[in-house]
């Protein structure tokens, strides 16, 4: 059996169709059904149910298609595994990461990874922490860097840095030469905040419960740079990590005391995935760039 036919397999399990498959594959759609056809033979199962008006899956192609998309991520991985060169004069690393990380801690990583490696070619995608892990799992990243509560058992996390979200403000607002502010406080401000898709978010809700703050959201956003802007250029505050304010001099930190908003940050792959010479060198550097600027 060749890998062309798992290919085509899982092309036409993916898009339900045997001319959109063919059409993704660049190949004739009577091509394509013949290979289909041939693994269907050598099988001695019929994978697809074709009575219908979409393309489905039969039992039998429902538990094959498991063993395909395991079987494909490895062989892929075994390519990378080849091409891997231990003295990292080439090579690629996919890394994938939450949103405030942007802002302050992936452009330092990135500079310094590219000073000493800059023939490896990098790809660098920002989503949410679900989608992450779901990524992970199949294989279309080697990092993500993220938060602990990781859901899924198959996704390994090693802890990266202690993050401390504290109250974000424009320099010239009213508290901006406080050390701290108290929960009291807090709950008198007009903030801005990162919507509910974010992670962030959903963090700041839970403290906010936990400490019966009522906080006076007057706006949410999809965005963390228009979070940042909108400080900037109103009087509005919002609660973000801190080390993003530090790298600012328009803005601000602001501690909230007693009881401190943290979080921890993970470096995040898939248990029992390749690791190549760039992932493990990223980790290291990773690793060395927090303990120096960030603890």
């Amino acid at each position: 059996m060749l890998l062309r036919h798992i290919n085509y397999f899982l092309a036409v399990a993916q898009h339900r169709s045997f001319t959109r498959a063919a059409s993704s594959l660049y190949v004739s759609q009577p091509a394509l059904s013949q290979q289909i056809k041939q693994l269907e033979e050598s099988l001695g199962a019929t994978l697809f149910d074709r009575t219908g008006r979409t393309i489905k899956l039969t039992d039998a192609g429902e538990v094959y298609a498991r063993y395909a998309r395991r079987a494909q991520q490895d062989l892929e991985e075994g390519q990378r595994a080849i091409h891997d060169v231990q003295d990292m004069s080439r090579g690629t690393l996919r890394i994938a990461i939450t949103p405030t990380f942007t802002a302050y801690l992936i452009g330092p990583l990135i500079q310094g990874f590219h000073q000493r490696y800059p023939n490896v070619t990098l790809s660098v995608q920002e989503m949410s922490q679900e989608r992450m892990e779901d990524h992970l799992l199949d294989d279309k990243f080697d990092l993500g860097i993220a938060f602990e509560d990781v859901q899924s058992a198959d996704i390994a996390a090693q802890t990266l840095l202690e993050e401390t979200l504290a109250l974000v403000v424009g320099r010239e607002h009213p508290l901006a030469k406080m050390d701290a502010i108290d929960l009291p406080t807090l709950s008198e401000q007009s903030l801005v905040l990162l919507s509910s898709e974010f992670a962030t978010r959903e963090q700041i809700d839970r403290y906010c419960r936990q400490h019966q703050v009522q906080p006076r959201v007057l706006m949410e956003v999809n965005s963390l740079s228009a979070v940042i802007e909108i400080v900037r250029h109103t009087g509005l505050t919002t609660l973000l990590p801190s080390n993003i304010a530090s790298n600012r001099d328009e803005l601000v930190s602001i501690a909230l005391a007693p009881s401190l908003l943290q979080r921890t940050a993970v470096l995040m792959q898939r248990k029992g995935a390749y690791q190549s010479a760039a992932a493990a060198a990223f980790i290291e550097l990773a690793h060395k760039l927090v303990a120096d600027k960030f603890t």
